[in-house]
């Protein structure tokens, strides 16, 4: 009876021995298992990193070029309110002086239709003749303080800018293109054509080239 109760413990002992032999290759197993799971989660997490470090430099990059743009169209913006100031400032009597412009052609038209005899023997008509002189050289004077110039291309080349051809003279003894004969004063407003000169061109010999008086 003894003996086989020492059997039994003996192969209780056996068997508890042998159990905990076999524990620490499951331990291993499982450790296996696991071990790669902590790098590989690291990866991801700077993989997940590295591509929010790249969308924000993106965006940083968008935004960038977004300001600038909207610097530069503010400094256009700017520039041309500035111009149409310059320009308003400039030209704004463009229509008042035009108005005017007949205005200083009848008081020449004026002057011009008094005979020298008739000015310099009666008194009365010459200080009338004075008196409109004098009120077209301060209007002319006027003119000239808001930028208006008078343009009197006689003896000039003709030019199509800035000169209006009315016809054509022959035998004038000058070069072919040569303004021979005004008919109208032109006017510049500023660097800006306000009314061209009406005048008459000289016409060359045939052998000459003739001149074109198209604009």
């Amino acid at each position: 009876m003894q003996e086989e109760e020492k059997r039994e413990e003996a192969a209780e002992a056996e068997a508890a021995a042998n159990g905990h032999d076999k524990e620490p290759p499951e331990a291993t197993t499982a450790e296996a298992e696991t071990a790669p799971t902590e790098p590989a989660t690291e990866e991801v997490a700077v993989e997940d990193a590295a591509a929010r470090i790249a969308e924000l430099e993106r965006q940083v990059v968008e935004f960038r070029d977004k300001l600038l743009r909207a610097v530069a169209e503010g400094e256009n913006i700017r520039k041309r309110n500035e111009r149409q100031l310059e320009d308003t400032r400039k030209y704004a009597v463009a229509n008042f002086a035009k108005d005017l412009l007949n205005v200083s052609d009848n008081l020449r038209r004026a002057i011009e239709a008094v005979p020298e005899t008739e000015g310099a023997e009666n008194e009365l008509v010459q200080n009338l003749c004075s008196g409109v002189e004098a009120v077209e050289r301060d209007l002319l004077a006027a003119f000239e303080k808001h930028g208006i110039v008078k343009i009197t291309p006689l003896n000039d080349r003709f030019d199509p800018n800035f000169h209006q051809a009315m016809f054509e003279v022959p035998d004038s003894g000058q070069p072919a293109g040569t303004v021979v004969q005004m008919l109208q004063p032109g006017y510049l407003l500023q660097d800006r054509l306000l009314r061209p000169a009406m005048v008459g061109v000289a016409k060359g010999s045939p052998e000459e080239k003739k001149v074109d008086t198209t604009v």
